[in-house]
């Protein structure tokens, strides 16, 4: 004997085919309000908020003389100190990648110890110290008569006002951001995906190269993006070391005490354009590289 089954749903249909506790559920979330997430857009709406009015103001002053404003953003000087700025930025971020992924990695594979620690804590040194202290730091050591500035200067390489002197100020003052930011990336590999290539034949360097590292890429980018940005946004400690030739930072300075505010301003918004343009395309490229690579 055949039985059949039927199955009905325990809210009635309305004409639609929608079921009434649906239909009830869609009208009383139109009433409900999440004070969570309203309060959590007001209280970081702050902050942004804060952002906006500054750029709001600097805007509203050069856009009132676009004049004056194309005259200083179209000089030598400031075209010249912006391109200084990001190739002196670029390269600590180099060399940051060729020395402190090395570092990033044993850090991430070893054991916790109070060696590592203090290891750690010396990589953190330059986010906790003052920038004035930072750029003492770095002057005291690649002067002429430092421990790494005579050597060098003995062989041609100076530092004090010159460009190598800009460099090392960045790197020392950017190198915890993409220390920090590589070595969570690591860590975020799962041991066994090394193991399967070991056991596959693979060396450490080799197992480096074609499993941890390219799972680790959208790390990589965005430390050297963070480190980028700290380095070429840096000023007390580049000015101990190189106050010339000028890097931004420097130039508006130096204009703002002998020019005025007028000049600085414009030096200033300038940047931010250029700023802004510059890190959004690079947020915008994070997005397609190791997009399916890193998630295992």
């Amino acid at each position: 004997m055949d039985m059949k089954t039927q199955t009905r749903s325990t809210d009635p249909l309305p004409a639609d085919g929608e079921p009434v506790a649906a239909t009830r559920w869609k009208r009383e979330r139109k009433r409900y309000t999440d004070w969570c997430t309203l309060g959590f857009c007001i209280l970081g709406g702050l902050l942004v908020g804060i952002t906006v009015l500054a750029l709001a103001n600097i805007t509203m002053a050069e856009l009132a003389d676009p004049a004056h404003l194309i005259k200083i953003a179209t000089s030598s000087t400031v075209i010249e100190s912006i391109l200084l700025t990001f190739g002196a930025g670029a390269s600590a971020v180099l060399l940051l990648i060729v020395f402190g992924t090395p570092l990033a990695y044993i850090l991430a594979r070893s054991r916790p110890s109070r060696f590592k620690g203090v290891v750690e804590s010396i990589i953190d040194i330059p986010l906790i110290l003052p920038h004035t202290v930072a750029g003492l730091l770095v002057y005291l050591l690649f002067m002429r008569r430092g421990w790494l500035g005579a050597p060098l200067s003995d062989i041609g390489l100076a530092f004090e006002d010159a460009l190598p002197g800009t460099i090392v100020a960045m790197l020392f003052v950017a190198s915890p951001f993409y220390i920090n930011s590589m070595r969570e990336g690591f860590e975020k590999v799962p041991v066994h995906l090394e193991n399967v290539a070991r056991t596959l034949g693979a060396g450490t360097f080799t197992m480096f190269r074609t499993v941890s590292l390219p799972l680790s890429l959208r790390h990589m980018y965005s430390g050297a993006i963070l480190a980028w940005g700290r380095a070429i946004g840096e000023f007390a400690g580049v000015i101990m070391i190189a106050y010339y030739p000028f890097i931004i930072s420097t130039l508006i300075y130096y204009s703002f005490t002998t020019d005025g505010i007028r000049a600085s301003r414009s030096i200033a918004f300038t940047v931010i354009l250029i700023s802004f343009g510059v890190f959004y395309l690079l947020r915008r490229m994070t997005r397609h590289l190791g997009r399916y690579d890193d998630r295992v």
